[in-house]
This record gives structure tokens, C-alpha cells and sequence, in this order.
């Protein structure tokens, strides 16, 4: 493992200066950053937890976030950016740029929060004022270990960034101890976090909830002997009690209008539970780079960084809206669409590029003379990692449990929220296939498809290799889409052609290590241990 790369230094991490990001945060360089002076007031501790915002994520923000969660999942079709066609294809290995990056930010978070962890705890300020931020820390370190464990199943599960220094040569953890791990994490959070946010873009207690009831939910599926085709039903009910913790507590709502949620204006709103925070017009690496390898054409950031024009839905993906979902248009960009919020000098943007494909419009903002935030490679749009409108269908999916269809009423009031929202019916019950299709329209290039996916496949395998199958990625249909109808029509007049993938079986849903950490740490190869926890798991969450 590369352990200068796996271990941001403090200094750096701390001399980050963080302003004006969305009213998140406003940080002021602290020169004082060494292992004896620092940590010695909660100004520290602020300054010490927000990197863990943006920073350590940039490289997994970059290109990683989407190119996994949607390409893999079958949602986007980019033949020429090799940052996603392999993940579609399933043809990645060890070797690919976007997987190394991505293992190498995931263990920057790591690293970053234990090196914060480590700090605050030894810092001689009472429990109360440390605690909060310990657990902001551990929220963080939780998120990339889910992401890790999600990808690759067993990994290094370390909390300490110098005995990983000292001796870098060491054996991964079993999956079902790293998702225990993630769960003492997100426990953490959860008891030691502020009821209501800091400083607007911070986390609260609920964050943590909220991510309970998602990690509880996979969980409930691989912990209940893997692919058994049945969940454990006490995880069910934890995810469905985390879920309604977040709920009840009405601390966030739902956004009225879905096509809100994804402007700088309304960065950390009233629906986003954990976003990362990307600084306006900020230097490299505290950016947010999406917009670039998104935009269709110049005419919408205003400058030569526009690379989206091969980047599009998928066939398959398309074909899941519904005539009247208004989450199509602010997901995609279909022929004859009109994006006022954009290129708003000339009346908006109006997007005619082509009737046989659409390009990505979440994720695209516009440019500097339509925002002040934006720069050149940088649209200051927040990440969603989390918002309401998953926890809603974390209840729902919790309450459906192993069943063919629930008619639960209070299941029916927050799956039904989203759809009343998007402008598409209601359901009188709901299946797992329900649950699916709405997972994959609401939440389509946020990063989330794949690991849905993954899963149903702890305890589901065969049926999601079958769906994947499905999906036909190995030919490209020709087809014309209709933007007033959200309807995709195969095109006749034109050949569909083949493209070469992997094999679809069980392999797919495990990635490879990064070759290179595999050559500087050969037992990433050998069998998994065991990992001994030093504390209690926390059990008075509910």
C-alpha cells in the first residue's frame, strides 16, 4: 500500500482555507499544526474535520463517484472516456486509473480521520466538546470503509495511520467484520452528534441515522447466510428504526421542486443530509470537476471545458421513465429542452445537440456569467451523498423485508412523496420492483445504482447477474428519443452494433485490488483475518 499517498499529513490537510462554500464553512489557517500544539481549542477541531468534506474525496469526486455508481450500474453510455466505459463493460482490472484513484481517496479519508481521531481524543478539552467531532471523524472514516467493503469485500481495516507506516504488509479483514466496523462508525455518529448542524453543510446525529438505515438494510442481506434469497429481520427492523428516527425527527424535508435540489443555490438544503463541499472558485482538489466531463458543449460553461457530448443515458436506463416523470429532464437533457437557469443572458439554454441520445444536465450548472461560484473546471455544486429521499425508501424497502408486497400505509406515505413529487402516480402497494425502478430514476447520476445493486446481491446473486444480463450492454441500440414523452423508440433506419464486455457471473460484483498495492502488499491476495474491536458496540440508539 502507499502509504504516502494513503496519509495526508496534517499540515496539509489543515492549512486548507475554506470560504464562502455554500455558507458551509469559514476556516482560518492555523500555523500552530503540530502533533504538540494543535488540537487545543474547538476552533482546532473545526479546522482539523473540514478537509473531510471535500479534500480526501477528490479524487473519488472526480471521476469515480459516476463512473462506478452509474456506469457500472448501466445508467450512463460514454463509448471514448475511459474513466467509465471499462466499469460499464466490466472489463476494469487492477490497472485502471479511475479504481487506483479511487482505492487511494478512500484510504485518504481513512487516514485523515484516524490522524483527526487520535488527535482530539488526546486533546485535554472535556468529552463533550471532543466527542461531536470525533464522531464527524468517524462518520467520515465509516463512509469509506461501506465504500471499500461494498467494492472490494475485504480490506485493510486500520485505526491507526502509523502502525500502517511501520509495518504496510498486512491482511485484510472479512466483509462481514468491516460492515461491523462501519456500523460501530455510524453508531458513533449517531449517539455523539449535534441534534442540529454547527455550521450549515455539517453533519448531524440524523446523518448518521440516516446512513445506519442504508448500511443496515445491505447488511440485513449479507448477514443472513450471503445469497440465501432471504434478510435477517433483525437488521430489517434496524434499518426500518433508523429510517424513522430520521423521519420523525423532521429536522429535513423534501425538497418541492426535484430539479432544485441540484443548483448552487441551493447547496446543503432542506432534503441534503451529507453533501460534499466543494470551495467557489477554489484551487484544484477542493473543487468540484463534474460539470467538465458532463457538459454537452461550450455554449453551457463558457469556456473550452465542455467533454460531455459522448457521455449519455443509457438505452436501458431511459426506458425507465414514466411519460409524466418530471425527474427525466433534470437528469437528462432530451431534444427541444429548456434549461433557463443556464446560459441565461441569451434566454437559457435550449438543447438541440441531437433526437437519438440526451446528455447529462444533473451535475450541470452553467457558467460564470450564470454564477458567480462557477470557474473554469469547477461548477461549486455540492456532492450528494445522502439525502431524505433515501431514507424514505430505506423504510419502505425495510418494511417490505422479505415479502412479495407490502401495503403498509406509512411505507405508501414516503414511497408515494417521491413519485406525488416527479409528477407520476401513486402505488396502492409496493414490490421489490418498485423499490428498483424508483431507487434508479431518483437517484440517476448521484452515484448510488450500483451499490443498490450489490445489495440484492448478497442474498439475491442470481437474480441481479440476470438482470445485468438484461440489459444488453454488449450492443448499442439505435434509438430516437421524445422529450415531451420521455419515450426512447428503437430506430429503425440505423444498425445496432456490438461492443465487447466481461463476463456477467458472480465475479463482477467484487472489483480488483489496485495492481500496485497488490505488488507492495502481496497478502491483499492471501485470506482475510479476523479484526479485534477494542470498545462496545453502542445499543441504545432506539
Amino acid at each position: 500500500m502507499k502509504t504516502k499517498k494513503l496519509i495526508y499529513t496534517l499540515a496539509v490537510s489543515c492549512s486548507l482555507l475554506l470560504t464562502g462554500c455554500s455558507d458551509f464553512l469559514d476556516i482560518t489557517p492555523n500555523d500552530r499544526i503540530t502533533g504538540d500544539n494543535f488540537y487545543q481549542s474547538e476552533s482546532d477541531f473545526q479546522a482539523a474535520t473540514a478537509p473531510l468534506y471535500n479534500k480526501v474525496w477528490f479524487d473519488f469526486n472526480d471521476k469515480f463517484y459516476y463512473g462506478l455508481g452509474d456506469g457500472r450500474a448501466g445508467n450512463l453510455y460514454a463509448p471514448y472516456s475511459d474513466y467509465i466505459y471499462p466499469f460499464t463493460d466490466l472489463t476494469e482490472t487492477g490497472l485502471t486509473g479511475p479504481l487506483v484513484s479511487a482505492w487511494q481517496s478512500y484510504y485518504n479519508v481513512v487516514q485523515q480521520a484516524n490522524r483527526v481521531i487520535i488527535g482530539i481524543s488526546g486533546s485535554a478539552l472535556d468529552e463533550s466538546v471532543k466527542r461531536p467531532y470525533i464522531g464527524e471523524a468517524r462518520f467520515m472514516r465509516g463512509m469509506a470503509y461501506w465504500y471499500l467493503t461494498s467494492l472490494w469485500g475485504n480490506v485493510i481495516l486500520n485505526e491507526n495511520p502509523d502502525e500502517l507506516v511501520a509495518n504496510p504488509i498486512v491482511n485484510t479483514t472479512t466483509q462481514e467484520d468491516v460492515y461491523e466496523f462501519v456500523m460501530r462508525d455510524f453508531e458513533y455518529a449517531a449517539k455523539y452528534l449535534p441534534a442540529t448542524a454547527s455550521q450549515k453543510g455539517r453533519l448531524t446525529k440524523y446523518a448518521a441515522y440516516g446512513m445506519l438505515s442504508r448500511v443496515y438494510l445491505a447488511y440485513s442481506g449479507l448477514s443472513n447466510n450471503p445469497n440465501s434469497g432471504t434478510r435477517n429481520t433483525q437488521y430489517l427492523e434496524y434499518a426500518k428504526k433508523a429510517a424513522e428516527v430520521v423521519i420523525e425527527s423532521k429536522v429535513y424535508s423534501l425538497m418541492a421542486n426535484y430539479a432544485d435540489i441540484f443548483t448552487i443555490e441551493n447547496n446543503n438544503n432542506q432534503e441534503s443530509m451529507f453533501a460534499l463541499q466543494w470551495v467557489p472558485n477554489g484551487d484544484y482538489g477542493v473543487t468540484n470537476t463534474q460539470q467538465a466531463y458532463f457538459a454537452c458543449d461550450s455554449e453551457i460553461t463558457g469556456d473550452d471545458a465542455a467533454w460531455g457530448y459522448w457521455t449519455r443515458a443509457s438505452y436501458d436506463v431511459l426506458k425507465e421513465y414514466e411519460k409524466t416523470d418530471l425527474r427525466r429532464k433534470a437528469t437528462w437533457m432530451g431534444y427541444g429542452d429548456l434549461y433557463p437557469e443556464i446560459n441565461k443572458a441569451n434566454g437559457g439554454y435550449l438543447y438541440e445537440k441531437t433526437e437519438q441520445a440526451c446528455n447529462v444536465k444533473k451535475g450541470v450548472v452553467g457558467s460564470t456569467k450564470d454564477n458567480a461560484s462557477i470557474s473554469r473546471m469547477n461548477s461549486a455544486l455540492n456532492t450528494n451523498m445522502l439525502r431524505l429521499a433515501e431514507v424514505y425508501l430505506n423504510y419502505a424497502e425495510a418494511v417490505l423485508g422479505n415479502g412479495a408486497s407490502t401495503t403498509d400505509a406509512t411505507a405508501l406515505e414516503y414511497f408515494n412523496a417521491l413519485r406525488t413529487r416527479a409528477g407520476v402516480s401513486p402505488k396502492t402497494s409496493i414490490s421489490y420492483e418498485d423499490l428498483r425502478h424508483e431507487r434508479r430514476v431518483e437517484f440517476c447520476i448521484e452515484g448510488l445504482y450500483w451499490y443498490d445493486l450489490v445489495a440484492r446481491a448478497y442474498y439475491k446473486q442470481q437474480e441481479v447477474i440476470n438482470y445485468i444480463i438484461s440489459q444488453d450492454r454488449g450492443t448499442i441500440t439505435p434509438f430516437l428519443y421524445d422529450a415531451a414523452t420521455n419515450t426512447a423508440s428503437i430506430d429503425d433506419s440505423r444498425d445496432p452494433t456490438t461492443r465487447a464486455i466481461g463476463s456477467i457471473d458472480a465475479s463482477i460484483f467484487l472489483l480488483p485490488y489496485p495492481e500496485s498495492e497488490v505488488v507492495q502488499n502481496p497478502l491483499l491476495k492471501e485470506a482475510p483475518v479476523s479484526y479485534e474491536f477494542t470498545e462496545e458496540r453502542i445499543t441504545d440508539l432506539f
